[in-house]
């Protein structure tokens, strides 16, 4: 009797949880049973039964029997937690089909900050002796007006035959920040930032940039079913430069007025997963002397190793047409270092 109880309670157990799994049937006819999760970018999270977690296209699917609430974001700003089912491809909510001009996100990913820190060492011994070292941080948070990046980056190489005669040829240290306020939409937007900067061996005691103008975002990631995702923005501003030198060249300003031109690439490669190609450029001319300008770019790529670590690989430019005294204009850095990104 006793066993006969517990069969009939497992039976319960298992057909009640059958009745409370969610649904979704496709077009083709075929069903899945299991979980349904957030949306995003017109998939369907879902986690089923039988073939783990997974993407689902909604315009795939034929109907979609949950009782998952999501969160609904309105093109006004007014906010609503409905059940959504689905059927032949459209959203439904409270018995009839949800007007998508209306709405401006369905369960969007909450805001938070994201960001990478990068540290890289090499050191040799015998014929020649050397160390050298660089941190590199960054850290981005995006509201639904504004962006937020900084970034810092530290390098430090010292050279010689022995311990004892080595010279440090390499100590520079920067940090950045700016932020960009979305005027309309997610494309146009004005910008403020400002950057530190110190270089001993190429004789800056300091130079310190603040800018401000207007920037547009062509691509945001923008996803290729061909290449990948992609994001790339323009920006062009003005800006304010003050420097001083230990030694300086006689032509050289303390301080100036500037235009500011500058873009970002970022590149996910579709047929990679893990690596994120990057490129970054800056050039800044006086506005009164087109002969005295300064240049930074970078061109690298960063890949997953193992959970949220990542290797990172890339070559860093600078160009000062008016250096310290009996400096060089150009200076180029190659990177290599184990990272941290989140």
């Amino acid at each position: 009797m006793k066993m006969k109880l517990m069969a009939a309670t497992l039976a319960a157990a298992i057909a009640s949880t059958a009745a409370f799994a969610d649904k979704v049937t496709f077009k083709s006819g075929s069903y899945l049973t299991g979980k349904a999760g957030t949306v995003e970018g017109g998939d369907l999270n879902f986690v089923s039964d039988d073939l783990g977690e997974m993407k689902i296209a909604v315009d795939k699917i034929a109907t979609l029997e949950s009782g998952t609430d999501h969160l609904v974001v309105y093109t006004d700003k007014t906010e609503e937690t409905k059940v959504l089912t689905v059927k032949d491809g459209e959203f439904i909510a409270d018995g009839k089909a949800l007007d998508m001009e209306r709405v401006k996100a369905i369960d969007p990913a909450p805001e938070q900050w994201h960001g990478a820190v990068n540290a890289g060492w090499q050191s040799a011994r015998g014929n020649t002796y050397k160390n050298s070292g660089s941190v590199l941080a960054e850290a981005s948070r995006r509201w639904e007006k504004d962006r937020v990046t900084a970034k810092f980056g530290y390098y430090f190489t010292e050279t010689g035959t022995s311990k004892k005669d080595r010279e440090t040829s390499e100590r520079r240290w920067e940090v950045e920040a700016q932020n960009d306020y979305f005027v309309t939409g997610e494309s146009f937007y004005i910008y403020g930032n400002g950057r530190y900067e110190q270089d001993e061996i190429a004789g800056l005691d300091y130079r310190l940039t603040l800018g401000a103008g207007v920037g547009y975002q062509w691509l945001d990631k923008f996803e290729s079913e061909a290449t990948g995702v992609w994001d790339f923005n323009q920006e062009v501003g003005a800006a304010w430069v003050k420097q001083d030198f230990k030694e300086d060249d006689p032509d050289a300003e303390d301080s100036y007025a500037a235009l500011r031109y500058a873009h970002h690439l970022k590149y996910l490669p579709k047929w990679t997963d893990g690596v994120e190609i990057f490129h970054n450029f800056e050039y800044l001319p006086q506005v009164d002397d087109w002969d005295n300008y300064l240049m930074k770019a970078d061109i690298g790529v960063t890949t997953k190793l193992i959970l949220d670590f990542d290797l990172l690989a890339k070559i860093e430019w600078d160009y000062n047409s008016t250096p310290a005294a009996g400096r060089k204009s150009s200076d180029t850095c190659y990177i290599v270092g184990l990272g941290y990104k989140w």
